[in-house]
């Protein structure tokens, strides 16, 4: 709903995209400006909220249920009840993610996202109501194949190049979560390319664009459903603005970055490119790439030497056990850096977390 004051960023981007809230907090979510479509998350926003003394009480009672279970299901089964707690604050769906220490697992990851459908059910939340997070790793996006032909929604997450994007098309996924920064720029901000127009400038634009080209190709030529692009890791306003002029479909924002979009009165005067209203569906009938980024699908700052290939979408990356995404990415520094980053943040340690989340259950565990 468009502020009183006037048009905001905020009321603005959801004209163009579908805005996402990255939290967790129901009291934050609760009193949005707007009402969120999805609610994502990840290991780090699960352990702040396992973490809160107003979840304490629920932990005990988890443990208590699955005593015998083992930290995992405790872990499972809360982070799926905290999620139950937004479901009536959002449009879409809630997320959750399979533990990044399996990321390299197929039947690790297989069986946590199993988990995770079966505790979403005795919840009562549906599959049209939630979606898996899956690390975009070659043994992981084979778990999501499997899980997308058990009608079990996922999305490709840890995701920095097309080729992981061709295999999570593979992969029947529903979405795929690009990260426009990188993980390392929200603490260190000297890696942080803050540039005046991002969609233009930013170093990672171009393979936005790529993937959003080669899905809307894929689409037209085969028919298929193709994953929704919802971009991720936003430092600031104008990159988020940037998401919708580019194309994409959603945005997940945090709720430092969405309070700032709310405070921002939208001047189109001072964007230079905007979005067009979202259509109905991405891939049916879209809209070219906007003229002054059309030079974004010919050139990829992040790659030495690139020899203007696009990677083949006839290459079966998920064959083999995800050999060939794995190949891909060893032969992308900034993929094989930045997914290595994400994977061992979201591992975390004993303030952080997966390991500490799994450090939480366990001492829930105990005082049983």
């Amino acid at each position: 709903m468009e502020s009183p004051q006037g048009q905001t960023c905020l009321d603005k981007l959801e004209e163009l995209l579908d805005v996402d809230v990255d939290w967790m907090d129901p009291e934050y979510i609760k009193n949005m400006p707007i009402k969120p479509h999805d609610q994502t998350s990840n290991q780090l926003w699960v352990n702040i909220e396992l973490h809160r003394p107003s979840n304490a009480q629920l932990l005990q009672k988890v443990a208590q249920e699955l005593k015998d279970e083992g930290w995992l299901a405790v872990y499972t089964r809360i982070s799926v009840l905290m999620c139950k707690k937004n479901i009536d604050n959002i449009q879409g769906r809630v997320l959750l993610q399979t533990i990044p220490s399996k990321a390299y697992d197929t039947q690790a990851t297989l069986d946590h996202a199993r988990l995770y459908d079966k505790e979403f059910a005795q919840a009562g939340i549906g599959r049209d109501r939630y979606c898996i997070k899956i690390p975009a790793t070659g043994p992981a996006l084979n778990a999501a194949k499997i899980l997308s032909q058990e009608g079990i929604p996922t999305l490709g997450t840890a995701l920095f190049g097309l080729p992981q994007a061709i295999a999570c098309s593979q992969a029947g996924c529903l979405y795929i979560s690009p990260y426009y920064n990188e993980n390392r720029a929200h603490s260190d901000l000297s890696v942080w390319p803050d540039v005046q127009d991002p969609a233009t400038e930013h170093p990672n634009s171009p393979r936005i664009i790529h993937i959003l080209e080669t899905y809307k190709r894929l689409y037209k030529e085969t028919g298929k459903e193709q994953p929704f692009v919802k971009l991720a890791s936003f430092l600031s306003a104008k990159e988020a603005m940037a998401a919708a002029e580019m194309g994409c479909h959603s945005a997940t924002i945090s709720h430092t970055l969405l309070d700032q979009l709310a405070k921002l009165k939208y001047n189109v005067s001072e964007q230079p490119g905007e979005g067009t209203p979202k259509p109905e569906h991405p891939y049916k009938n879209p809209g070219p790439t906007p003229t002054r980024l059309a030079e974004l699908a010919r050139i990829d700052p992040l790659m030495a030497n690139w020899d203007g290939k696009l990677a083949s979408t006839s290459v079966d990356y998920l064959d083999n056990g995800g050999a060939e995404l794995e190949k891909a990415i060893q032969n992308d520094p900034i993929a094989t850096n930045r997914l290595a980053y994400a994977l061992k943040l979201f591992i975390g340690d004993d303030e952080n977390g997966e390991t500490s989340s799994r450090k939480k259950c366990e001492e829930a565990l105990a005082q049983v």
